[in-house]
């Protein structure tokens, strides 16, 4: 049978809502109901965006499993004989946290693709993930599905410049990225030290601004100062004009009896001398040797 499509843009809400189990359908097999599967069957789905959970939330929501059970379904679907977890990671811990035996469970018919999207949807509604974990997310969407920044915007329900610059934080250093997943530097931040080119100086700026607890706005005035001083002065004009340096490396060429390259010397916007340089080509010791002659370093070839 092939994957049922998922109504995404719908919400978590409304696909519990909607799955009450046939009558007539084994419980462990009701596909689109809300089933109770033996915990030790369920196991942790490798598209998982999630990656760390507060072990004080895990603690406070394990209490209100012993109280008052599961409230909400995990979402699953059948791999074999066990059940892999679409949405729900925090609620299956606690109950592991819990000892419980069973769990509700809501099985899925979904493609690799739809279980992503899906365990995307319900950390994005809860707001469960961290800014990196999020991105990660979309870079698994687009790496392994090929989906575009557009459609990950429209699946997801966010917009696409939203999409575009989370996927840009994946591009600082690691331990950036830790003070960002932490909370310890806003999106601002991050993305006023992405205009520095080089990841060391990146990270010392990043580890400056979490000691020093800068605001974007010093963030973003260092930055500039940085890359201003970074550019050198653009180089004004040629010492030589083209014409008569065409006309020097064809005599050089004609003197040597091989290929000659000249780089004049530049006049900086500052006035200062940027260095010229002339490449003579040879192709073997002998023909050293020969060009040694011709410069009146050798006494023969």
């Amino acid at each position: 049978m092939g994957a049922k499509h998922i109504g995404l843009g719908r919400g978590l809400g409304a696909l519990i809502k909607d799955a009450t189990p046939p009558a007539e359908a084994p419980v462990a097999e009701a596909k689109g109901g809300i089933v109770q599967v033996p915990i030790e069957k369920v196991h942790k789905s490798p598209w998982q965006p999630r990656k760390t959970i507060a072990a004080e939330a895990l603690e406070e929501l394990a209490l209100s499993v012993r109280e008052r059970g599961i409230l909400e379904p995990l979402l699953v679907r059948r791999v074999e004989d066990k059940y892999e977890l679409i949405a729900g990671e925090r609620r299956l811990r606690a109950a592991q946290a819990a000892e419980l035996r069973q769990v509700p469970v809501i099985l899925m018919e979904v493609s690799d693709r739809e279980a992503l999207e899906l365990a995307l949807i319900e950390n994005l509604q809860r707001e469960d993930l961290n800014l990196i974990e999020e991105a990660e997310g979309y870079r698994l969407l687009a790496d392994k599905f090929e989906m575009t920044q557009e459609q990950i915007s429209q699946r997801v329900g966010k917009a696409r410049a939203t999409v575009a610059n989370a996927l840009r934080l994946l591009d600082l250093p690691d331990k950036v990225k830790r003070f960002v997943a932490e909370k310890q530097l806003t999106p601002g931040h991050a993305k006023a030290i992405l205009g520095l080119e080089i990841p060391k100086e990146q990270e010392l700026l990043a580890v400056r601004a979490v000691e020093e607890g800068m605001s974007v706005r010093t963030v973003e005035h260092i930055v500039h100062r940085l890359l201003k001083g970074a550019k050198k002065p653009r180089a004004e004009k040629s010492d030589i004009p083209e014409a008569h340096l065409k006309h020097l490396s064809d005599q050089m060429h004609q003197h040597f009896g091989t290929s000659v390259r000249i780089s004049p010397c530049k006049t900086l916007a500052n006035g200062k001398k940027v260095k010229g340089t002339v490449e003579i080509d040879y192709y073997s010791n002998d023909d050293l040797d020969r060009l040694l002659v011709i410069l009146g370093l050798s006494d023969s070839l």
